[in-house]
């Protein structure tokens, strides 16, 4: 049986992605995700999964914590993803929405990001530089 990807991205059909055809591939290989919707899809996984490892590398330096936290048993219920907007050459938003429970609470965040691309080792790669709160 195929894994479908945490993220929930869907084919033209509407059925879920199999996890290594989608956000999977990013977080076990060093492929460079192609946009920044699809770095916030692979976070979201990452975070799903408790990749610390990806997340940090993923994060822009200039923003990037020394170490990474995951809560205690939580438990990621979803991710939606609002809006991908282009706003220049090499920058982008995405708004979301992550829910996950914790200690039988609910929680969602719901986040404008920002993301940069830029040049890392010679290969152009999207990293995620911080995000507002919403709602």
């Amino acid at each position: 049986m195929t894994l479908a990807c945490p993220c929930g991205r869907t084919d033209a059909k509407r059925r879920p992605l199999a996890d290594a055809d989608c956000c999977g591939r990013y977080l076990d290989s060093a492929t460079p995700v192609p946009d920044a919707e699809s770095l916030m899809r692979s976070r979201y996984s990452a975070f799903v999964r408790l990749r610390a490892d990806y997340l940090l590398a993923t994060w822009h330096p200039s923003q990037r914590p020394a170490t990474l936290d995951f809560e205690p048993g939580a438990q990621w219920l979803g991710l939606e993803v609002r809006r991908h907007r282009v706003t220049g050459p090499d920058t982008a938003e995405v708004e979301f929405v992550a829910r996950h429970r914790i200690a039988g609470r609910a929680v969602r965040l719901h986040e404008n990001s920002r993301f940069v691309r830029e040049l890392v080792d010679g290969v152009l790669r999207w990293r995620y530089v911080d995000g507002d709160m919403l709602g």
